[in-house]
């Protein structure tokens, strides 16, 4: 199997002199504080974490100037990750380390997006192999630090191909830091388009350097990365779910006035109403993109909770029926594999396969979640108000009525909704399928679990003694009423994790609603095709400017709205985004017209 965790870095000797350092070098290197005052948001990409002095001195620096940027982004990759133990010895007393500390991810691979002073700062931190972060980060850089240069500290080969690498992900005017600038190194850089030059105020350290990007031709970016909607101030969110409460949250912590607008009376009223939902992540073999996404969106959600302070349960259970205790062991990280009877002592029941314990996973109410996202964004609702139809105009789009009037208009427009807001997305409407879904509620059940059970469906305690087990899953049944067929199913599937002898009685009682499923099991998230030819790559698809779309949540709506409103806001604005880009093609809306172009074209491929 392959592991989703970082081997963490070996412990070094503390250093005296790295905050100070990291001000005469990196900081003041960059023109910083100057250049981020006045600014909106100011990204600073750093190619080697270490032990965080320079993002912490970097904060530090944003917060005792009055004039600074309103958001700083500020990201790093790093292969070998410190311990957060490690952390906290080496910033003992340190009050900025300690939240990092309390903030510290789980090493497993991948983009760990963490934030402070109530979203203002940003810490989008990268752990895995160097080169391929560098490949798969998507983002235009203000600031870069060149760090982990000096021969005794190389972490990677750094050569002409890792800085060719870190000059993509610059612009004009990007500057360029280093405490280590050789003349190999500079020579790359100006073959790269840069200007080199000294570091300010580093007369002493003549091996430190400075640049600034001037590249000789005009950059083209790829047209399928370009920011919906740069500049936005305003957004009109269809939906006030999960997805619509996670997608006014995220782009309200970006500055911008929401309007949420929903046909029902209420938020959380459609598939989000359910009164019980599990959040959690996936672990394959291979730990391939839904194993990757879902850790991702899990994390995320697992922030946002607490930092929301929305009554959750602690703890989850999955049942691992394919593979074995011995090679469940291979994958550690944030999941700890479970021999079947350590599990049952945590299920209360005996259960004959191993388990994945998910220890940031649970169960939680997800109405109650859409409310706290919703009030936490201070978005304007706009409930009982159906939009029939959207209209491109100059500055924006309209949402229409079912007569033709407008609703309301915005520079920005996120098609947040469920399966009622299928006429709104066009041909994305063809490849998601409307799925119906039955939970069933037991007031006095022989067994509640004492951490949430998943398998071959799922059983959650609801806290007075009863529970709520599910679900069943029929494609494009519309059928509104409770069924006895489907109690008798939700409760076989809970009888299976139980380990109980028998089906208990149970009169009919639960709750039925309906999820839009993509075939290939992940959301859609991202722009629509700009009119015109199709391009034969995800990245290189002009998108419709101003228009967003957040769907296909299927059965995980609870584990995804907490990075799909991150990314919604980073690609409506332009602003790092929180997953890598392989990732960003796995939930684009427009994968599956581009397979089926790519088959058109080629009957012999297979997808």
């Amino acid at each position: 199997m392959k592991s989703p965790a970082v081997a963490p870095a070996e412990v070094e000797p503390p250093d005296p002199h790295a905050m100070d350092r990291a001000r005469r070098v990196f900081i003041a290197g960059n023109g910083l504080p100057g250049r981020w005052q006045g600014r909106e948001r100011f990204v600073v990409l750093e190619t080697g974490f270490g032990l965080g002095h320079n993002f912490l001195a970097t904060w530090d620096a944003w917060r005792q100037d009055p004039a600074r940027c309103e958001r700083l982004v500020f990201v790093s990759v790093e292969p070998p990750p410190p311990r957060c133990e490690d952390l906290a010895r080496a910033h003992a007393g340190c009050v900025l380390a300690a939240q990092l500390v309390d903030r510290w991810p789980p090493l497993t691979a991948g983009l760990h997006a963490l934030s402070f002073d109530g979203g203002r700062v940003e810490l989008l931190l990268g752990l895995g192999d160097t080169r391929h972060m560098m490949r798969e980060l998507v983002l235009q850089a203000d600031a870069i630090y060149l760090d982990g240069f000096a021969p005794q500290h190389r972490r990677e080969p750094w050569d002409e191909w890792l800085l060719k690498s870190v000059s993509r992900h610059a612009e004009p005017g990007t500057t360029v830091a280093t405490s280590h600038m050789s003349r190999a190194m500079g020579k790359a850089l100006s073959a790269l388009g840069f200007e080199i030059g000294p570091v300010p105020g580093l007369a002493s350290k003549p091996e430190a350097g400075a640049a600034r990007f001037a590249p000789r031709h005009a950059l083209q970016r790829p047209a399928g990365r370009e920011p919906l909607a740069p500049g936005a101030r305003r957004a009109l969110i269809v939906g006030a779910g999960l997805a619509g409460a996670a997608c006014a949250l995220a782009l309200s912590r970006q500055g911008l006035a929401c309007t949420v607008i929903d046909a029902l009376p209420g938020p959380a009223q459609a598939s989000s109403g359910n009164p019980a939902g599990l959040f959690h992540g996936t672990v394959n073999p291979d730990d391939g993109p839904h194993a990757r996404f879902n850790r991702a969106a899990a994390l995320a959600t697992q922030r946002l909770l607490v930092e929301l302070g929305v009554p959750h349960s602690q703890g989850l259970l999955r049942l691992e029926t394919r593979l074995s205790l011995a090679r469940m062991l291979a994958a550690p990280g944030y999941v700890q594999p479970l021999s079947a009877d350590a599990a049952a002592a945590l299920a209360g029941t005996a259960l004959r396969h191993p388990a994945w314990f998910y220890p940031g996973g649970g169960a939680v109410d997800p109405g109650a979640y859409t409310r706290a996202m919703l009030a936490a964004s201070a978005a304007e609702l706009r409930l009982g108000t159906a939009v029939a139809a959207l209209e491109p105009h100059a500055d924006g789009w309209h949402l229409l009525d079912a007569a033709g009037q407008r609703i309301a208009s915005a520079p920005l427009v996120v098609l947040a909704g469920g399966h009622a807001q299928l006429p709104l997305l066009g041909e994305l409407a063809e490849d998601l399928v409307v799925q119906r879904g039955q939970i069933s509620h037991l007031t006095d059940a022989p067994w509640c679990p004492g951490v949430p059970v998943a398998g071959d469906g799922y059983v959650i305690a609801d806290g007075r003694g009863g529970l709520w087990c599910g679900a069943t899953a029929q494609d494009g049944d519309l059928d509104p009423a409770l069924r006895e067929a489907d109690q008798l199913d939700n409760l076989q599937r809970y009888t299976r994790l139980a380990g109980l002898g028998e089906v208990p009685p149970a009169p009919l009682a639960g709750r039925v609603a309906w999820r839009l499923v993509a075939p290939d099991r992940l959301p859609l998230i991202g722009g629509l095709a700009a009119p015109g030819p199709r391009a034969d790559q995800l990245r290189l698809q002009p998108r419709c400017a101003g228009l967003a779309v957040c769907t296909g949540f299927a059965s995980r709506g609870i584990g995804w709205a907490a990075m799909a409103g991150r990314l919604v806001a980073a690609l409506a604005l332009g602003s790092p985004r929180p997953l890598e880009a392989e990732l960003l093609d796995a939930v684009d809306p427009l994968r599956f017209a581009l397979r089926r172009a790519r088959r058109a074209t080629n009957p012999g491929l297979a997808g």
